[in-house]
């Protein structure tokens, strides 16, 4: 007989999308290895490509046994595995926080657009995540807890079990008799989630049999109203001229200051930027009502930054310290690779280009002019204030020169006798951010 496991996989399998492939995260647990087990013959069954992905963190000395473990699980169930070795930089919100970054970045490095990748939290995982975001404080996104299906980077992430309880799963993993392996940092109190489930969860579920049941209805109450949210962030980001980097302040001083906060952080997940703390958000919302004209000031988070100039509001990734001394030569046609960004231009002399001479990029220094077509030499400071290049991008512009002569700023300007061309850039999928198990 067909246990409800299979039976939810399967289900799960019948809307699969050829031509794409289905990735279980496997960390060889036992949540993970008795997800591998039962759906790798249902895959096999409607011809699915199924593969597996281990991430190897390096944080603990069972790591590399884990990883041995997880081979030897796909060898037997014939199950192509890809490990990812990451490198973990614990940031100020701690070891746990770098590691499911460093793990996302390896699925996304590893899956292609339009694959799914299966999670195998449960119920309990659901009510543990969401206890802890409201000891944090969290707001209404933090408290959805983790979505059974989402679309991020183009990559479909969908937790085909999580209204099933971990009762149920060890119950099925004892039943068809599967290794796993248990991991030793489960027992180290000083993590949170480990303190809540050791100390927390056991006495809230004698007194509450049905604790994650329940707390399971409130995690999809919040889903929905966390896709609401979306929905008015989307109208009256729309109403902002739709650019989630550049928001103009007439608009937003409009907008209630709950609404405002609301329109600020949708536009940061959109960039796939982190959301400010809510003092700091609290500070930005104070500058945007008091902020006019030229004014500078700048608001820094990690993770985030905003400014305010020609009465916009911007928002962006933390700025990165330059050397004004840096320089390189470039061909002009590939890519220009800089320490803070690629810049996807090529540069050539026009009409005529078939020796293309070697270029010198640089950064500004101060007093350059640039010769125009049709209006002469002129200063490149000004010529940087009339294109609208905010200050604080100017002086990382770079620079490209033929000998002593200055012919391009990426981007912006050209001078007379050259032609700058936007190289493609490979489509960015995906839009909402945020990592969530």
């Amino acid at each position: 007989m067909r246990s409800s496991l299979e039976a939810i996989l399967d289900s799960t399998l019948a809307d699969h999308v050829p031509g794409s492939s289905v990735w279980v995260a496997l960390s060889g647990g036992l949540d993970s290895s008795l997800l591998l087990h039962v759906v790798a013959p249902l895959a096999r069954r409607r011809g699915i490509e199924l593969q597996a992905i281990h991430v190897n963190h390096g944080l603990q000395a069972a790591a590399d046994g884990f990883e041995t473990h997880c081979r030897a699980l796909c060898r037997a169930l014939t199950v192509p595995l890809s490990v990812a070795r990451v490198e973990v930089e614990p940031s100020g919100r701690g070891v746990e926080a770098a590691a499911r970054e460093a793990r996302y970045r390896a699925f996304a490095e590893t899956l292609a657009a339009g694959d799914r990748l299966w999670l195998a939290h449960h119920a309990d995982d659901q009510a543990e995540t969401l206890l802890l975001a409201a000891l944090r404080g969290s707001g209404v996104r933090g408290l959805a807890g983790m979505p059974p299906t989402r679309q991020w980077r183009g990559i479909r992430i969908e937790r085909p079990w999580l209204a099933l309880s971990r009762a149920d799963l060890v119950d099925e993993a004892r039943r068809r008799e599967i290794v796993w392996c248990d991991d030793p940092t489960n027992a180290e109190m000083a993590f949170d989630r480990n303190y809540l489930r050791a100390h927390a969860m056991p006495p809230l579920r004698s007194r509450w049999p049905r604790l994650a049941e329940v707390v399971g209805r409130s995690a999809a109450h919040l889903q929905e109203a966390d896709e609401l949210l979306g929905e008015l962030a989307a109208i009256d980001l729309a109403a902002a001229g739709g650019d989630p980097e550049r928001l103009p302040l007439t608009t937003l001083r409009t907008l209630t200051p709950a609404r405002l906060r609301l329109l600020v952080r949708h536009a940061l997940q959109w960039r796939g930027l982190a959301t400010p703390p809510a003092k700091r958000l609290t500070e930005l919302e104070r500058q945007l009502r008091v902020a006019s004209g030229d004014r500078l000031p700048a608001i820094a988070w990690a993770g985030g930054e905003a400014r305010i100039w020609r009465d916009h509001l911007f928002l962006m990734a933390p700025s990165v310290a330059i050397d004004p001394e840096w320089q390189r030569p470039w061909d002009g046609r590939a890519p220009l690779e800089t320490p803070w960004g690629v810049h996807s231009w090529s540069l050539r002399p026009w009409p005529h280009d078939a020796d293309r001479p070697v270029l010198r990029v640089g950064l500004r220094r101060g007093g350059e002019t640039m010769r125009l077509a049709g209006r002469g030499r002129r200063d490149i400071k000004r010529l940087l204030q009339e294109a609208g290049i905010p200050p604080w991008q100017r002086d990382r512009l770079p620079l490209v020169w033929q000998g002593e002569e200055l012919v391009a700023v990426l981007g912006t300007l050209t001078a007379e006798g050259w032609r700058q061309t936007a190289l493609p850039i490979p489509a960015a999928a995906g839009a909402r951010s945020g990592d969530d198990g």
